[in-house]
C-alpha cells in the first residue's frame, strides 16, 4: 500500500512539473531565421492588382487585366471595347500574363474590327 501511495505522489510531482513547464513555454516566442538570408526583415506577400494597358490611337477603348486573370493559369482573350462603339480583342498567353504580373512590358496588337486595330501595351 505504501508503494502505491509513493507512486501516486511521484505521478503528481511529474504531472506538476510537466504542467509548470508547459505554462512557462506558453508565453515563449521562437524566431527562426533562414541560413544565408541577408535581409533579416520579413517581407509581406505581394498582393496582385489589376493592370491597365495603354491603347494607341485610342477613341474610347479600355484594356484592363484583372488580378484574377493575372494569377490564373489560363490564356486570356481581353475585350477592350470600353466606351468605343465597336469591340477589339487582345489575346494574351499564360507567359505574357506572367510577365505582366512581374511588371515587365508586353505589347500586343488587337484584333481588326471596324477596319482598324490598336497596339496595346501593358507595363
Amino acid at each position: 500500500m505504501l508503494a502505491d501511495l509513493e507512486r501516486q505522489e511521484l505521478f503528481d510531482r511529474r504531472e506538476f512539473t510537466l504542467q509548470t513547464a508547459l505554462a512557462l513555454l506558453a508565453g515563449v516566442t521562437i524566431t527562426v531565421i533562414g541560413c544565408g538570408d541577408d535581409d533579416p526583415s520579413p517581407t509581406s506577400p505581394t498582393v496582385q492588382q489589376d493592370v491597365a494597358g495603354s491603347v494607341a490611337t485610342n477613341h474610347g477603348h479600355s484594356a484592363t487585366i484583372t488580378a484574377a486573370q493575372l494569377s490564373g493559369a489560363n490564356a486570356v482573350a481581353l475585350n477592350i471595347q470600353g466606351t468605343a462603339s465597336h469591340p477589339h480583342t487582345v489575346e494574351l498567353t499564360v507567359d505574357e500574363l506572367r510577365r505582366i504580373a512581374q511588371r515587365q512590358s508586353v505589347s500586343k496588337t488587337s484584333s481588326t474590327d471596324s477596319g482598324h486595330q490598336h497596339a496595346v501595351t501593358f507595363n
